[in-house]
């Protein structure tokens, strides 16, 4: 079963759906199918779902799996594309839960682009009172996404104060505040990092999410300190994982 680290890693909206609808079946086939590695079942159920979303005439239903389909491109470093889906969901459309969602995609593409102080200007835009009804496990990732965007920037007090509240929001030991921890150490330069990382990767493991674990594999090999020879096999593990799933982009990037 995909646990909760694997909710917050792809964080697909469903809150708010009706399960009778068309668009809110297929978007929830896409998320066991992203789940299990098989993303390009998963970006087609996404794409079905979206069509129907707007059969449906339902714009906040649209609004989430634009949303959804923009994180599946943000994870499989298709970074201007993810901007395109962004740029057409109707705003005004959004629930809370969506708006936030879409917040977190915002950021989570800066720091994906390495420009953490866009990613940081947005967290300072939303206030917790702001989120307070939001789901927790979306909160959860807002919070990891700022952490990273503070780090990024060396703002240590803010990313430590942002980790906090990940940990509010989630359950540490899922391994979600592992992995958000390992990489605010990381970005830090601490050299704590590599302790969380593997408790991170042993829950990724033990719940059969293999981008997770790919993802931390290639984290794992940027830490100070790693010989050439872990690093590489570091690399070259990460390098098989994402080919292995159709994801080239990632895979291109473990093998730089």
């Amino acid at each position: 079963m995909v646990n909760r680290i694997f909710t917050l890693a792809l964080v697909l909206i469903f809150s708010g759906m009706s399960f009778a609808s068309e668009s809110s079946v297929l978007a929830f086939r896409a998320q066991k199918s992203i789940a299990k590695g098989k993303f390009a079942k998963g970006y087609g159920q996404l794409e079905r779902a979206l069509l129907a979303s707007r059969k449906e005439a339902d714009l906040a239903a649209e609004g989430r799996v634009l949303n959804s389909m923009a994180k599946v491109r943000i994870m499989s470093l298709d970074l201007d594309f993810a901007d395109s889906l962004l740029s057409v969901v109707r705003q005004e459309a959004m629930d809370e839960n969506t708006k936030l969602m879409f917040n977190i995609n915002k950021i989570s593409l800066a720091n994906a682009r390495e420009k953490f102080g866009e990613g940081e200007k947005i967290c300072r835009s939303i206030e917790d009172s702001d989120i307070k009804k939001c789901d927790e496990t979306l909160k959860a990732s807002f919070y990891s996404g700022c952490a990273i965007a503070h780090a990024g920037n060396k703002h240590e007090d803010n990313a430590r104060q942002a980790l906090k509240m990940t940990a509010k929001n989630s359950d540490d030991g899922e391994g979600f505040y592992a992995y958000t921890a390992a990489n605010v150490s990381r970005l830090l330069g601490d050299s704590d990092a590599e302790t969380f990382y593997k408790a991170a990767e042993e829950k990724a493991i033990k719940s059969n999410f293999s981008y997770m674990t790919a993802t931390i594999l290639w984290e794992r090999s940027l830490l100070k300190g790693v010989s050439k020879k872990d690093k590489d096999d570091l690399k070259l593990r990460c390098k098989n994982a994402f080919e292995l799933m159709g994801l080239p982009n990632n895979a291109k990037r473990c093998g730089e």
